[in-house]
């Protein structure tokens, strides 16, 4: 790789990922590269990396190129692929406005997931359409230290278990993905939150992401908490014509979960660029070695 690969550096609530522009999806991102890229002590660091890319150039999104021009090609931090990253769609919105390449008002953005509808203020948050939460039926439980707890199984884009609990500290260091059953119910592995009530449609929670260990914050994970704490709290936006909106705390900052009565489900937070710069094809090079 001998090029000099330009990048960028944003979070959502402390969710942070390397940013690498690649219109014409012309930039190997191998699972390797992608890891050293993330690795926060010999890379640039962060939970995952966004591969902005034309839809019609890239072969995982040329069917929804009549829809958006944009394909969010999001990997996890250790270089495997996701679905959906719903504090990435923020930030990758967020380049592309600062790029020039959108200006502030609704943009769409193409995603493993479908594609996601996005509100661009000038400045301030940003809300992003996360499209439906799916409901699979059967018992999951999570352990962690020998404790065990049930789980709601919510699909996001990408699955996720959810677990209420008394204390956040229950969740342990989350340093490795923790123990769910039965094994059928996730087999490609799952993004756990635990969770517990600050109040009135208010939870905080802490998570492990799939591939990334545990993050400051997971926007798909925020999602599928706040439609776990309706349907426990009694609320079904499609059965009482209401909106139920959750505040959900992450580590690293608020985000706010709207359900509507037509199941869509509106997330709104932050959405930051912190650095921009160009990675070294030498040392890129040498970590791939």
């Amino acid at each position: 790789m001998s090029t000099r690969i330009a990048f960028l550096k944003g979070h959502g609530t402390e969710n942070d990922f390397v940013i690498v522009p690649d219109p014409e999806n012309a930039v190997d991102l191998s699972p390797a590269a992608v890891a050293a890229l993330c690795d926060r002590r010999a890379g640039i660091g962060g939970d995952g990396l966004l591969h902005v890319v034309r839809s019609a150039a890239h072969p995982e999104a040329r069917a929804m190129a009549a829809e958006t021009e944009w394909f969010m090609d999001y990997r996890n931090g250790d270089g495997s692929v996701a679905e959906m990253c719903g504090n990435g769609v923020r930030v990758f919105a967020r380049y592309l406005q600062r790029a020039g390449h959108v200006s502030e008002g609704d943009v769409a953005v193409a995603t493993r997931g479908g594609v996601k509808s996005v509100h661009l203020a000038k400045e301030g948050d940003v809300t992003v359409g996360m499209g439906r939460a799916l409901l699979p039926e059967g018992d999951v439980t999570v352990s962690v230290g020998g404790r065990s707890w049930p789980a709601r199984n919510v699909n996001m884009g990408n699955p996720h278990a959810v677990a209420f609990v008394d204390d956040l500290a229950h969740a342990g260091d989350l340093l490795a993905p923790p123990p769910f059953s039965p094994p059928s119910a996730y087999p490609d592995g799952v993004n756990v939150e635990f969770v517990v009530d600050r109040g009135p449609r208010h939870v905080a929670l802490r998570v492990h992401e799939r591939g990334s260990g545990e993050t400051r914050s997971c926007g798909t994970g925020a999602c599928a908490v706040a439609v776990a704490a309706a349907r426990r709290d009694g609320a079904d936006p499609s059965v009482t014509g209401t909106p139920a909106t959750y505040t959900v705390d992450v580590p690293g900052g608020t985000l706010v979960i709207t359900e509507r009565p037509d199941g869509e489900i509106e997330m709104t937070g932050p959405a930051v660029i912190v650095a921009e710069g160009v990675i070294e094809p030498e040392w890129l090079e040498n970590a791939l070695r």
